[in-house]
């Protein structure tokens, strides 16, 4: 039976902008001195790495007949109909065709996305949009699970 696992972490270019950050912070703490720039870069290159690290460190994993999506964990048997969104589809799930009720693993610089619907009659959220890059994997190892 298929599994499947994804990490959905933040683009190269978020990293550089982190110690940009960093770089920033050292230019404000100059006219302390040197040894308050030389601490205001490495500090604030650190905490902008490690929120930079925090918000790319969600997953998506089918595991053990259920879907991991970040805090939730769902079983495959409460999962109905996948649909695999392309870059333009997905834009509209997550603006103007969303239900606020619904369950969003959303990463905005990834462009495709999944979007299954929840058939539990007891859980009121109608579906979960799930950014990932391989929407179409994602959607195969969740019917593998199914059956």
């Amino acid at each position: 039976m298929p599994s499947y696992e994804e990490r959905l972490t933040a683009p190269r270019s978020w990293w550089i902008v982190a110690v940009l950050a960093g770089v920033s912070l050292g230019l404000i703490l100059l006219p302390l001195g040197v040894l308050p720039m030389l601490a205001g870069v490495v500090g604030g290159s650190a905490l902008a790495a490690a929120a930079v690290s925090a918000y790319g460190s969600v997953r998506i994993r089918v595991v053990a007949g259920s879907l991991v999506a970040g805090d939730a964990r769902i079983p495959v048997d409460a999962l109905g109909a996948a649909e695999v969104l392309d870059a333009d589809e997905a834009v509209a799930w997550r603006t103007y065709k969303a239900d606020p009720r619904a369950y969003l693993v959303l990463r905005s610089y990834i462009p495709t996305a999944l979007r299954v619907e929840i058939t539990d009659p007891d859980d009121p959220t109608p579906y979960v949009y799930l950014s990932t890059r391989d929407p179409q994997g994602l959607a195969t190892a969740l019917s593998a699970h199914r059956t």
